[in-house]
Parts: C-alpha cells; sequence; structure tokens
C-alpha cells in the first residue's frame, strides 16, 4: 500500500467539509447582550472580531486580567463580538474589560460557583443518559438528560437540580440516547473477537518521538490496538494511548510504515484542499463544522464547555462510562460520525466526534474531545510541518455551499491530497465527483466502505460508509 494512501483519508476527515461552511445559516447568539459599565460612562467600542479563534484569544487574555471576577465568556457570532461575564465587578475592571475590545456583561454566579454546582452534580447525579455544562448566556449549568432516564433515575436527577437552585441550574430533557457514535469521516476498521469494529480517523498530527499519527476517538483505542484502511486488509496502524472514560475520549494510533506522509490539509472533493493550520480552543457561540461518514457535513455552535457526559457502560449493565473536559454543540450527528473532525472555517482544528444523542433530522446534542488537550495528553503536534505540501492545492472558499452534504462522505474513501480548490464550488459537486472513491481508490479495496460509489451519489440515504460497513447493522462492536 502507498504511503500516500492514508493520509489522503486522514487529511480528508481532518477538515473534510470546508468547501460547505457558507451553508448552514449562522445562530445569533444573545445579540443584545451588551451593558452599559458601572459606572454609566460611555463604554468603548468593542472590537470586531472576525474569527472566533481572535475572540478565543481575546478571551484567555480577559482571563488573565480579571482574574477571579472572570465568569466565562462566549463569541456572538452575529455582531462578531466577545461578550464577556463579570462577578461583583467594579467600575475599574468593567472599563479595562471594554478597553480590551470586549462587551461586558455583569452576571451572577462565579466560575467556582459554577464548578461546586458540577461537583454536586457528580455526587449525586451521576446517572447514564446525563450530561452538564456551564452555558455562560445564561450563566448556568444546563443538566439534559436523554430519553432513558425515566422512573426513578429522573426523579433523582430533577429533585437534585432543584435543589441546587433555578438560578444556578437548569434541567432539558433530550429525545435521543446518549452513547459514542462508532464511526465515521475516513473509516478505519479493526477485526476483533466479536466482529469488526470501525471508527473514523481524525487529524493527522506527528508522535512526539517524531513518527506519524492521527487522532481518533479513545473509545476505538480501547475497543481494539490494531487498525486497516479497508475491512478485509493488513493492519496499518497500532494503537500507542488511549483515553476512556475517565479525562476525555481520545487516542493516539502510530502507523506502521515510519514513511507514512501525514499532511495537515484535507480532501474536500474535487481535487480540493484545505490546510489545517492549528489547533484552537472552543470558545461557546462560534460556528464550528462537522464532518462524518453518516451524515455528512453540518455545523452549528458551541454550547458549553468542560462537559461531563455519563454513558450507559458497553461492559456492565449497571455501570456509567463517565467521560469529562468535552465541547459541547448543537451541532447533530448519528451513528457512524464518531472520530469525525470538528474544525472551523479558517481551518482550526477544534475537536473529534465523541458522542451524543438526537439525529440529524429532529437534532441533539452532539460532544467532542478537544484537540488542543488530546495533543498536550499525548505530546503530538498537529500535523507534519509541510510533508506532502507539494502536492496541496488552494485553499477552498468558505461561502461554497454544501450542496448534498452527504456526498462528501467519501471523502472517507477519496484519495486526493492534490489540486486546487476551486472557490466557485459547491459541496453538491464536491459529493458529485464521487469517483474520488471509486477512481484510483489507492487502497485497492475499490470503495473503502464497499459500496463502490459513495461519493458519486452524493445522497444522504446512500452513504456508502455507513451502509458499506454496516455500522447499523452489527459491524461494530459498539
Amino acid at each position: 500500500m502507498s504511503h500516500k494512501r492514508i493520509p489522503k483519508r486522514k487529511a480528508a476527515i481532518a477538515v473534510g467539509g470546508v468547501a460547505a461552511l457558507g451553508a448552514a445559516a449562522f445562530l445569533l447568539p444573545m445579540a443584545n447582550a451588551s451593558q452599559d459599565n458601572a459606572s454609566g460612562a460611555t463604554a468603548t467600542a468593542p472590537k470586531t472580531l472576525k474569527s472566533a479563534s481572535d475572540a478565543s484569544d481575546l478571551s484567555a487574555q480577559l482571563q488573565d486580567l480579571l482574574g477571579q471576577a472572570f465568569a466565562g465568556s462566549y463569541y456572538d457570532s452575529g455582531k462578531q463580538q466577545l461578550v464577556v461575564n463579570v462577578i461583583n465587578g467594579d467600575n475599574n475592571i468593567v472599563v479595562q474589560a471594554e478597553k480590551a475590545g470586549a462587551v461586558v456583561r455583569q452576571v451572577q454566579n462565579s466560575n467556582s460557583e459554577l464548578a461546586a454546582v458540577a461537583s454536586t452534580l457528580k455526587t449525586k447525579a451521576t446517572i447514564p443518559g446525563t450530561a452538564w455544562a456551564v452555558d455562560p448566556k445564561t450563566n448556568k449549568v444546563v443538566v439534559t438528560a436523554d430519553s432513558t432516564v425515566t422512573g426513578t433515575k429522573w426523579d433523582t436527577l430533577e429533585s437534585t437540580v432543584q435543589r441546587l437552585g433555578s438560578d444556578m441550574a437548569t434541567l432539558k430533557k433530550s429525545s435521543g440516547t446518549f452513547k459514542p457514535l462508532v464511526s465515521g469521516g475516513d473509516a478505519i476498521f479493526s477485526q476483533v473477537a466479536d466482529g469488526t469494529v470501525r471508527c473514523s480517523l481524525g487529524f493527522n498530527v506527528t508522535a512526539s518521538d517524531g513518527s506519524p499519527a492521527f487522532l481518533t476517538a479513545g473509545h476505538c483505542g480501547v475497543a481494539a490496538k490494531d487498525w486497516s484502511d479497508s475491512e478485509t486488509g493488513e493492519p496499518i496502524a497500532t494503537v500507542d494511548q488511549a483515553t476512556f472514560p475517565g479525562e476525555g475520549d481520545f487516542s493516539l494510533v502510530k502507523y506502521n510504515d515510519p514513511a507514512t506522509q501525514a499532511p495537515s490539509e484535507v480532501n474536500v472533493g474535487n481535487g480540493q484542499t484545505v490546510a489545517i493550520n492549528q489547533a484552537v480552543d472552543a470558545t461557546v457561540g462560534e460556528t464550528v463544522f462537522r464532518m462524518g461518514s453518516t451524515t455528512g457535513l453540518h455545523d452549528g455552535q458551541v454550547t458549553g464547555l468542560d462537559a461531563t457526559v455519563n454513558f450507559q457502560s458497553e461492559t456492565d449493565p449497571n455501570g456509567v462510562d463517565t467521560v469529562t473536559g468535552l465541547i459541547q454543540t448543537n451541532v447533530c450527528a448519528e451513528a457512524g460520525d464518531s472520530g469525525g473532525s470538528l474544525f472551523t472555517q479558517d481551518g482550526g482544528a477544534v475537536g473529534m466526534t465523541s458522542g451524543g444523542s438526537g439525529d440529524c433530522t429532529s437534532g441533539g446534542e452532539t460532544f467532542f474531545q478537544p484537540v488542543t488537550t488530546a495533543l498536550q495528553a499525548t505530546g503530538a503536534t498537529l500535523g507534519d510541518a509541510g510533508a506532502g505540501a507539494g502536492d496541496a492545492g488552494a485553499t477552498a472558499d468558505p461561502s461554497a455551499t454544501a450542496g448534498d452534504e452527504n456526498g462528501a462522505g467519501d471523502q472517507a474513501g477519496g484519495d486526493q491530497i492534490g489540486g486546487a480548490a476551486d472557490p466557485s464550488a459547491t459541496a453538491g459537486d464536491q459529493s458529485g465527483t464521487g469517483d474520488e472513491t471509486g477512481t484510483g481508490d489507492e487502497t485497492g479495496t475499490g470503495d473503502e466502505t464497499g459500496t463502490g460509489d459513495q461519493s458519486g451519489t452524493g445522497d444522504q440515504s446512500g452513504t456508502g460508509v455507513n451502509d458499506g460497513s454496516s455500522v447499523d447493522d452489527g459491524s461494530s462492536s459498539h
């Protein structure tokens, strides 16, 4: 197998849907969050921040500047401004924050108080099917229960939230079921005793020893050690580190061939490539994009940080697999999307799909492992400092439309990393190019997922990635 085959797939996952970034309407978070400062003086005009990365940088500066007065922040994508929450802020603190370029909002609950709420929930309400995260827009902890939380479990959860107080926590119900979303993005496979495990590549990285590797979901790494790029192929990568459950959901998987090129770029169809230029922290309120093999490209907003999710244990019917430190979003996802990339419009790697509830018809909640945390924990660095860059084309225009999002699906099998991006191309066309999967699929397996021309169909109902691997029909051990 050519050493270029793998990186193309990996690159495809890393930012598989950038060409569709302009497709979905941006949700506007709390457009009127600005308040006058404590003195009544005219506020300094807030900065216009063209990207959520700029907002994240400003938020980090203000957190250092404000200290204990800092009570979270979020990005108002409609006004392109950072809104910073201040607790017991005197006039001097407010003025400093405004001079820095933020919109200042006085709130009631401090970060430490909200952390205490989360601690109480951990002690009193670690129930399978529950999740919680701080929402800086409401300055409360939002607790979510999936459809399995009923009867005495619901009563326990509800009474716990009520005791915390409506000014500190809120409770909502999700129609789906929280579960790790195995598969998705660019498919990888492992044969285990009871069948085939299927997951997806995340972002290309370089391991601390200089070897090529990739990040994927931790629940994949603990399920199997050796991974192939086709369902019946020989292993091409081996798990080096894996965390799940616990403080994250991430794995570092090293390629067996040290000559494997692993460029930090992605195939977005039609020979277009997009560079992943940095790992970035998520900011509440920013628009993010997720690529997965089952449902293709979807976008939404970050709704919470440092989220805790309590998955039902798959090995113990009475057990709970608790994962902390996740990003919560309203981006939809379904079974088969796990491990897919969460990224920003300007090529920032944000996260990898961990799990969630709902679907892409009715919506739901989805949780992601932060890339920055995974890199720090594994000692890896994003990309390969330019390996394969000679094949890279121009950056895809984010204003291109999504078209049939799932047609990009065999970006999982799309084996191109070269070619200039056509800014006018739509993702529908990208899906329609089809035989990025079938044409010269260098794995020699035809279509990696076995359905032939998934990407050529460009039809969400015909995503070969899901059908080919029979993810929903028991090919996965998850």
